[in-house]
């Protein structure tokens, strides 16, 4: 009876390191929100840097989105606490205005990872008296996207380019 109990303990003790270390959630790689907007986050620095590409599928012109660049950091955090993190993206070529995101990582106890964010937009306005109007506050949700191997953000989505040339 001693030896079972010990043999137990010792398989529990076993399954609750590998299913930490499964739940570990990991920034990197690419994300897709319930706007249809795609993230694509490089390996996170062991200082907690980071940088990528965020395409999204909604813009303040109604135009063309650009792939555009984005920085950020995340918290290193102790075992069993889901890491924070903040990044901005730089608006690049289509519109002048930044976005601030920060947010946190997830792992449920089925696998599925989501980063649940809240952003604040800055807008370009023309004037101090304009600056009421200058900033959004909103909320996304991403979830991982799984793809093939060596799929990134831009292979992924039509750029521009694409999308204003004429059929052949």
């Amino acid at each position: 009876m001693g030896s079972s109990a010990f043999t137990l303990v010792l398989v529990l003790a076993l399954v609750a390191c590998i299913t930490s270390a499964e739940r570990k959630c990991q920034l990197s790689g690419l994300w897709r929100n319930e706007q249809d907007s795609l993230m694509e986050i490089s390996a996170v620095r062991d200082n907690g840097d980071f940088q990528g590409k965020y395409l999204t599928r909604v813009t303040l012109t109604g135009g063309c989105a650009h792939a555009s660049p984005l920085k950020g950091a995340q918290q290193q955090c102790s075992e069993g606490i889901w890491p924070t993190f903040a990044f901005t993206v730089r608006w690049d070529k289509f519109s002048n205005a930044t976005t601030a995101f920060t947010g946190q990582c997830f792992v449920d106890k089925g696998g599925k990872e989501t980063l649940t964010t809240m952003w604040l937009l800055r807008e370009a306005v023309g004037s101090l008296e304009e600056d009421w109007k200058a900033t959004r506050v909103g909320r996304n949700i991403f979830t991982r996207k799984r793809t093939p191997k060596g799929k990134t953000l831009l292979s992924l989505s039509p750029s521009c380019e694409d999308a204003t040339s004429p059929a052949p």
